[in-house]
This record gives C-alpha cells, sequence and structure tokens, in this order.
C-alpha cells in the first residue's frame, strides 16, 4: 500500500453576496482572483498568500450565528503572520473592525480573530520562533 501525500488546495465558502465577499478577500486580504465561473450568481477561486485557495460559491442558506467558534464544523480560517499588531494595523487601515484583544494560542503564541465581510470567522495567528509550528 503506498503512502497518501496531501496538500491543501482550496476551501469551500458559500456566500449570500458572492460578488462582495470575493471583493473583501480582494481588498482587504490582498487575494487574487485566480478563476471565475461567469454564472449569475458567480462563483470565484481566490489565492490568499502561500497558495491557499478559497473558493467563495452561492450560499443555498444560512445560520444566524456564522461567527459562533464552538459550532460543529469548519469554524475559522487561521493566516500565519509574523505580529499581530502590524497585521491589525493594516487590516484596521483597510476597514476591519477588531472587538477583541490577541489572546493565547493553543500550541503556543497569540491569535487575533475577526471576521470576514458576511461573519465568517479568521483570526490571525502569531507562533514563536521555537513553537511546534516552525
Amino acid at each position: 500500500m503506498s503512502e497518501l501525500n496531501y496538500s491543501v488546495e482550496h476551501l469551500g465558502l458559500p456566500a449570500k453576496d458572492t460578488i462582495a465577499l470575493k471583493d473583501w478577500y480582494v481588498r482587504t486580504l490582498g487575494a487574487k482572483v485566480r478563476f471565475e465561473n461567469g454564472q449569475t450568481p458567480p462563483a470565484f477561486f481566490v489565492e490568499l498568500g502561500g497558495g491557499l485557495m478559497i473558493e467563495i460559491y452561492p450560499a443555498s442558506g444560512a445560520v444566524p450565528d456564522t461567527a459562533n467558534n464552538g459550532l460543529a464544523g469548519w469554524r475559522h480560517l487561521a493566516l500565519r503572520v509574523a505580529t499581530i499588531e502590524a497585521a491589525q494595523a493594516e487590516l484596521v487601515r483597510r476597514g476591519v473592525t477588531f472587538t477583541e484583544q490577541p489572546k493565547p494560542a493553543g500550541g503556543g503564541g497569540r491569535v487575533l480573530f475577526f471576521a470576514d465581510a458576511e461573519g465568517n470567522l479568521l483570526h490571525l495567528v502569531e507562533r514563536p520562533q521555537g513553537s511546534v509550528f516552525h
């Protein structure tokens, strides 16, 4: 039996408004549009730094508590940064509102949560040199 080698290509993100959410990721996180399907409403693949893509496609429904980090299922997208304060300052300049302070991260370091234009949860994560994740 051969070993399977996985790498993450993309995450799926159903959206109430695919165009507005795509625009938020491009404007706020510097994502690059890699694909648009040309349908109405359109679906997109946007690429973040490091090669991770997010597939933004039309949602068929929504739950009112999207940002609840305790709900079952995928709950947040962690974006590694060198320093939380520098990334936070840049994101504030780009219109992001932060409602919490940085807090300890599992495995060492710090995290700072925020939401995208539709309330989906993201966070910045800063890992110290020598952490188990470096």
